[in-house]
């Protein structure tokens, strides 16, 4: 399944985050918060809260999050670097 990363660029836990995924070879998309409206309305549709980062893979949803929570939901559900699927 796709990661799909919401962010703001100044965050300080999405830009780690960001650090997490690159050093552990996921692949995902950015979902930039500042500089398009309309990524913040799809994250609160999806989440229910207005905070970055949030993560998604597929109906997976991982919100207003630290490092220690982004390592223990990759592995809560077996999320590979190269995992297509769950």
């Amino acid at each position: 399944m796709h990661i799909e990363l919401f962010i703001r660029e100044w965050c300080p836990w999405c830009v780690e985050a960001r650090a997490i995924l690159d050093q552990r070879g996921y692949s995902y998309t950015v979902r930039d918060l500042e500089n398009d409206p309309a990524n913040v309305a799809e994250m609160i549709r999806i989440s229910g809260q207005p905070k970055g980062p949030t993560l998604t893979v597929g109906s997976l949803v991982l919100a207003d999050f630290g490092p220690e929570e982004l390592l223990a939901f990759l592995k809560k559900y077996g999320l590979q670097p190269d995992s297509k699927t769950l």
